[in-house]
């Protein structure tokens, strides 16, 4: 049965039927709206189970029999390239509801119009479940949203983050049926999981304004839920942070009379909430103030455990922040709530994922929602360098999950990867024409920003990352029994090697420096990529890069380790580039030596702050204030 999806009818709600395509390339919200849908179900014997799939354009709350049961949908992914147009590809989720009786009533509301940049719509607003009831008697039956749902639009929930239990719901229609512009495939992760914390209770006399700071033990992800107990009508404005940064985003809501509630559809990144509160009415008021937490779902969870007490302090920390950066897909950071764009820190996050808690199916869903981006883009993302992550992600989730076909899905953005690198060669072997040479680390060299440097310190890095995908395509074409192509990918990463340490490595000195100093074509520059300097550059991050994809042999990376970690290497690196040195030290046999050394990085900033992993080891540029809920 073809999923049915449901919306306002257009006759009563003619200016609630559309919306942006995305949050990043228009930033209004002036088609935001919640719409709220209900249906009763009543049948003549017992139900055993109800398994159920649904999904909504753009965010869901799922209730049953006045339960919360899911939310939803399964994001999209996207990038920062190609917004201002409907992605191709929408997903539903499926998730299984045990009542007791013979009823079961739905409840579902539903927001209009993305307000994060990880959010996605097709254009219309939209909600569809179908479902199979099981019964005792071991039979089922189909059920399905359609014309004879009702529907009511909450105009309370005025715009994002901002709620006003003043303004009532209006009365319930009949829904209308709605063309299926989504083809949602069915998401292969479960839904999230959610606990709330209850993070305090506010009482107000009549006309009383109070500010109260609430501290909580971790910094989670999450949504603010408020609730009123004795209630006039009470004013609150709610400042989410994760330590005592300054900041101006705050959640403002009204709630009017007794058992009012807010449950907002903005995920935070919280350890820290202010609250000031104004009890406008002339009663007394109470106001429940909570968290609800959400994660992808931890079914097994390990500790990794050693004798020293700060590691094990960190490793805490580590796991808790990976916990809460698994959504429906991993995100760099609950605060940024990034498009599936920053492969860097999924492929590390997948990599924790494996001895942390071993489900590794939002892994594979990440590489290959990353795959859909690839091939709707012929072969390009955002951040040229995570592309090529991306193949040693695909390869790596393999090995550790085992799923071949995650290999066969992924074939055909694989082939148009590397065909577009194929056209970044110059004549003189290197990568010289790429768009552009983002990303290599978040730091600034002489006032230039390695998030998308001059090609003087990013086209090293960019063509090592290449020789590690060639590496690992080499290694997949392979496994999936394409001789030739697995051939081809060998003898390019050959010729790429013998470029590499031909034209980017100082003898002289014994290391690499960060790439030539030759200008590119005016053509070339743009945002993302400036001019070229005519400074030579010897940092670190090659020399790591190269340790790390064994460009060169063991014996010179070995050499490359010992200088980088006696600082015979100039630079500095933050976190994510430490993933790579500390491959680079296992693979070249350097591990008791130095692994420990990299690790004690973490001990100063985890004593700073040990509610949730910061960012960085420093601040990049001045006005830089480090998210703490950072994987």
């Amino acid at each position: 049965m073809k999923e049915t999806w449901i919306w306002f009818p257009k006759s009563f709600y003619p200016n609630n039927q559309i919306t942006k395509f995305d949050a990043l390339s228009d930033n209004s919200n002036e088609t935001y709206v919640v719409a709220e849908f209900k249906k009763e179900y009543l049948f003549d014997q017992q139900i055993t189970c109800v398994s159920i799939r649904f999904s909504a354009d753009t965010e869901v709350q799922l209730f049953c029999n006045g339960k919360i049961l899911a939310t939803g949908p399964c994001a999209v992914g996207g990038d920062f390239l190609g917004n201002g147009k409907a992605r191709e590809w929408y997903y539903m989720s499926e998730t299984d509801f045990f009542p007791k009786g013979n009823r079961i009533d739905f409840f579902a509301r539903v927001k209009m119009c993305p307000t994060r940049i990880y959010e996605y719509s097709k254009g219309h607003g939209g909600f569809m479940l179908q479902a199979t009831v099981y019964f005792a008697d071991g039979s089922t039956q189909l059920i399905s949203t359609d014309d004879t749902w009702l529907v009511r639009k909450n105009g309370a929930y005025v715009n994002s983050c901002v709620y006003d239990g003043r303004i009532m719901p209006e009365s319930y229609v009949h829904a209308e049926i709605v063309p299926d512009i989504w083809s949602a495939q069915l998401a292969p992760i479960p839904v999230r999981e959610e606990k709330e914390i209850a993070v305090g209770t506010v009482l107000l006399k009549p006309h009383e304004e109070i500010t109260k700071e609430f501290d909580l033990d971790m910094i989670y992800a999450g949504y603010l839920h408020l609730f009123s107990k004795a209630c006039g009508t009470v004013k609150m404005s709610l400042t989410l942070r994760e330590t005592n940064e300054i900041r101006k985003k705050s959640e403002n809501v009204v709630l009017n009379g007794n058992d009012d509630e807010y449950r907002s559809f903005c995920l935070e990144s919280v350890g820290n909430i202010t609250a000031t509160l104004i009890n406008d009415s002339d009663i007394d008021s109470e106001i429940c103030i909570g968290l609800i937490t959400t994660c992808y779902p931890v079914t097994v969870d390990a500790n990794t455990v050693t004798d020293d007490a700060s590691i094990n302090e960190i490793l805490r920390v580590c796991k808790h922040t990976l916990k809460y950066c698994r959504q429906t897909h991993h995100l760099d950071s609950p605060r940024h709530c990034e498009p599936l764009a920053c492969t860097g820190d999924y492929y590390i996050e997948s990599l924790m994922t494996a001895f942390s808690f071993g489900d590794m199916r939002l892994a594979e869903f990440d590489v290959e929602r990353t795959a859909e981006l690839l091939r709707h883009n012929d072969g390009r993302m955002f951040h040229t360098t995570y592309s090529l992550i991306w193949v040693r992600m695909l390869y790596d989730v393999y090995m550790i999950g085992g799923n071949f076909d995650l290999l066969k899905k992924c074939r055909g953005a694989l082939d148009l990867l590397l065909a577009r690198f194929d056209t970044y060669i110059g004549e003189n072997g290197l990568i010289e024409n790429p768009p552009d040479y983002m990303f290599v680390d978040w730091i600034y060299i002489d006032g230039l920003s390695m998030h998308h440097p001059p090609k003087a310190l990013g086209q090293t890095v960019l063509n090592m990352f290449y020789f590690m995908a060639l590496n690992y395509s080499e290694l997949i074409y392979g496994l999936i029994g394409d001789t030739v192509a697995s051939l081809q990918c060998g003898e390019k990463k050959k010729e790429l090697q013998r470029a590499v340490n031909t034209l980017l490595y100082d003898s002289e000195k014994g290391m690499y420096f960060e790439g030539l100093n030759t200008p590119i074509s005016p053509t070339q520059i743009n945002k993302w990529q400036p001019q070229n300097v005519e400074k030579r550059y010897y940092l670190k991050h090659s020399n790591i890069m190269a340790a790390y994809t064994s460009i060169c042999d063991s014996s010179t990376a070995r050499s490359l380790i010992e200088k980088i970690m006696n600082d015979k290497i100039e630079g500095n690196v933050q976190p994510y580039f430490q993933h790579y040195l500390f491959e680079a030290i296992e693979k070249h046999g350097l591990k008791d030596k130095y692994t420990l050394q990299v690790v004690e990085r973490w001990i100063q900033a985890v004593k700073d702050c040990n509610k949730g992993l910061v960012e960085g080891f420093f601040a990049p540029e001045p006005t830089y204030h480090f998210d703490h809920s950072h994987a």
